[in-house]
């Protein structure tokens, strides 16, 4: 009840505070093409439920058409604006609605499309247990998602292989220790973020570390080493899309 209302609250006075700037960048993707600057992306709650969230629209329009679910930082299909509202994050800013109105929480793992889902261990099912939210832990340890992925002949294969199974332990974890000191500390984090990434990781290892997380779940939060294929929570091998 207390994380709800704390936000309902936060959610309401954002949307507030971020109004003027919003309707800047909705101006200016409106000009791109004069199509909508909002991006409606269903999303899973459950197994077979949905909602649908609200983003700012970095790329061109029909982007689900000419590629894939995963976007790495040079896909042709972001737009200029999109490249600025990316490296900032304030496409996600549209989302707090989707918190005010309860599909979502400002914290909490963050919602994926259906046909990921399809993809889930039973374990990483337990991601449901939890609102999803605008960011998390893994939105901080992989806001390079982006990067990672940049040159990739199939960068769905290796965000399945490199990114996902530890995005989902990240989720997973979160959904045990969620709360609102959890939660305040994840959002200054993700705010000290866009400043200086390298301190909020020594802040996301740090609050894992308090929290009991498994050492080498804190060391991939330092993203000090290269990333490899892995297996997802739940699977002994590593899966792969079709």
């Amino acid at each position: 009840m207390l994380k709800r209302l704390f936000d309902i609250v936060v959610s309401l006075c954002g949307l507030l505070m971020l109004w003027p700037l919003l309707l800047v960048f909705m101006l200016l993707i409106w000009l791109q093409d004069f199509c909508s600057p909002f991006y409606i992306a269903p999303r899973a709650r459950a197994r077979d439920r949905r909602f649908n969230m609200v983003k700012l629209r970095s790329m061109v329009r029909n982007a689900d058409k000419k590629g894939g679910a995963s976007t790495a930082a040079n896909d042709r299909r972001i737009t200029w604006v999109g490249r600025l509202i990316r490296k900032t994050k304030f496409d996600e800013v549209p989302q707090l609605w989707n918190v005010l109105v309860g599909d979502m929480s400002l914290v909490g793992p963050r919602p994926q499309v259906m046909r990921d889902v399809a993809f889930y261990t039973e374990e990483e099912y337990h991601l449901f247990d939890a609102r999803p939210g605008i960011t998390d832990f893994s939105s901080i340890v992989f806001s390079d998602e982006g990067d990672i992925l940049k040159g990739s002949e199939n960068p769905d294969l290796k965000y399945n292989q490199v990114i996902r199974p530890w995005k989902s332990r990240l989720g997973l974890f979160y959904a045990k220790h969620q709360g609102v000191g959890v939660d305040g500390h994840l959002i200054i984090l993700t705010v000290v973020a866009i400043i200086s990434r390298r301190r909020a990781l020594r802040g996301v290892q740090g609050l894992l570390r308090r929290l009991g997380a498994t050492e080498e779940l804190i060391a991939v939060a330092g993203r000090t080493q290269p990333l490899v294929p892995f297996p997802p929570p739940g699977a002994d091998a590593v899966e792969t899309r079709c």
